[in-house]
């Protein structure tokens, strides 16, 4: 599995989802003016933006351990502090951010209950946790009907629904387990809506991710029926696909009640 691609790459295969995600993210944390926030596993910057639209740059921090997208990210947005670190290992000091956040970031983390406990200590005592994952397991992520049709061509093929915070009530039990209080979910959603195959189909074979190293791994005839079935699934073009995550946001232990 590969997040070390160019940053236009990543933007044309997720970035159609995430990009409008942001905003919904961003109003669900509670993000607004006079705050300080910290973006873990940024990427291109898919939220990064939607911060610095809501903040302004000096006011956004953001990690990310893919090179490409940490340097991509500081030339796109240069008054935004990029560094390149993991969320289990942020480099900033205790309780220096009104809120961190991390989208479509805990799933992929190599501990996320120490990505969560280590995102709390970068956070105020009165700041906020937030993080959200796809609905992989509940078949409602923008991948499922690729992961879907996968499966129905081979059975063996694992698709991400085992994933950290990919299924109902997991990533409050991660939060839980980071030591996190007052816990409060949401099911976020966003549509996207493609003109055809054209359109929806080429990122999958930049082998970015679980589904893109699976496509990236298959001979030219079975990419080719991989792609067919999921035409079949689609229906006629244009088609819209509606994605959802589960979302959480949460303060650290002994911190003043949420408003």
């Amino acid at each position: 599995m590969s997040f070390v691609v160019p940053p236009d790459a990543y933007a044309r295969f997720m970035g159609r989802f995430s990009v409008p995600l942001g905003p919904a993210f961003a109003d669900f944390v509670g993000v607004r003016p006079g705050q300080r926030v910290l973006d873990v596993g940024s990427g291109p910057g898919a939220l990064t933006v939607e911060l610095v639209r809501r903040l302004g740059e000096e006011s956004v921090s953001a990690v990310d351990p893919s090179p490409p997208f940490v340097a991509g990210l500081a030339e796109r947005l240069p008054g935004v502090d990029v560094r390149s670190a993991s969320a289990e290992a942020l480099p900033f000091a205790d309780a220096c951010f009104d809120a961190t956040v991390a989208q479509l970031v805990v799933h992929f983390m190599s501990d996320p209950v120490a990505g969560l406990r280590e995102m709390a200590r970068v956070t105020r005592p009165d700041g906020v946790v937030a993080a959200c994952v796809w609905d992989h397991d509940g078949g409602r992520s923008p991948l499922s009907l690729c992961w879907d049709a996968a499966r129905e061509l081979d059975p063996a093929t694992i698709d991400e629904a085992g994933l950290p915070g990919a299924r109902a009530g997991h990533l409050e039990e991660l939060a839980a387990a980071a030591g996190l209080q007052e816990v409060l979910s949401a099911d976020l959603r966003v549509e996207v809506t493609f003109d055809d195959a054209d359109d929806w189909w080429p990122p999958y074979t930049f082998g970015i991710g679980p589904l893109g190293t699976h496509v990236a791994g298959l001979d030219e005839a079975r990419r080719a029926a991989l792609r067919d079935h999921c035409l079949a699934l689609l229906g006629p073009a244009p088609f819209t696909i509606t994605a959802h995550v589960w979302a959480v946001r949460a303060r650290r232990r002994g911190a003043a009640s949420i408003g």
